[in-house]
């Protein structure tokens, strides 16, 4: 029997791939769109003006955009495959959490708010690219959800359900979308970003974090908090060719703190 010489994925893989960046204004978006970027993707970055205004001057292309908003996402998508000449990726990382609160305890507004901002703005990104990604021959999406998805903590109100909509949700997309278009997602634990602060564009990037790095590193089995290239690294392989073979997977990044 003949056998198949192995195809190695390599880096230059990326090149000329056409990738939409939902949230690339944010602390782990930013590094990922320039870690693809100098990879040679095209890229154009999604999110809030305000955020926009405030990162996204060396990003490349943005287009602004309010993920809440079903009218909004379609045409923000819309453009930027115009802008891309069409799309091949998409990674979305919009979404953050309320203040710490008991579920019992959490207003029916703020529920409301996060739901939206999570796994609403996670239907609709997707709704709007799907069609898009049908057309290319190396489709892949890629969502951010949580440890939270899975692993159940006190106090994190409706963001932890919020992100577990998200990862069953990735699971039916990929089953309804393959063998056309793969889907994924990440689930980061803590990583010391603005999330840490109420968000890009919600806060102040400057202030500190709600939750001390150096307190939490000491539980994490390899011994620090997640910083934004430990995420941006698994993004780019689900993003790439390197990933060919997988589909409706969440992978955990959390040093070893939660292991299902």
């Amino acid at each position: 029997m003949q056998v198949k010489a192995a195809q190695v994925w390599h880096p230059q893989a990326l090149a000329g791939l056409r990738v939409v960046v939902a949230g690339g204004c944010g602390g782990i978006g930013r590094h990922l769109v320039r870690q693809i970027t100098t990879l040679g993707a095209k890229i154009c970055v999604l999110d809030l003006p305000e955020s926009i205004a405030r990162h996204g001057q060396d990003l490349g292309e943005c287009v602004g955009m309010n993920a809440k908003e079903p009218a909004s996402v379609q045409a923000a998508i819309d453009q930027a495959a115009e802008r891309l000449g069409g799309l091949d990726a998409c990674a979305n990382l919009v979404g953050y959490m309320s203040p710490a609160r008991a579920l019992a305890d959490t207003p029916v507004e703020v529920w409301q708010d996060v739901m939206r901002g999570n796994l609403d703005a996670a239907f609709y990104i997707s709704r709007a690219v799907l069609p898009h990604l049908h057309r290319s021959d190396r489709a892949s999406l890629v969502h951010v959800a949580s440890g939270l998805g899975s692993w159940a903590r006190p106090m994190f109100g409706a963001y932890g359900p919020a992100k577990a909509g998200m990862i069953l949700m990735v699971r039916e997309l990929a089953l309804e979308n393959a063998p056309r278009v793969r889907v994924n997602a990440v689930a980061p634990g803590a990583v010391d970003t603005a999330f840490l602060r109420g968000g890009t564009g919600r806060s102040d990037e400057a202030a500190p974090p709600t939750l001390d790095p150096a307190t939490y590193g000491k539980m994490v089995p390899l011994g620090r908090m997640a910083e934004p290239q430990d995420v941006s690294d698994p993004m780019v392989f689900l993003l790439s060719p390197a990933s060919r073979y997988m589909t409706g997977q969440t992978l955990q990044i959390n040093g070893g703190t939660y292991m299902p």
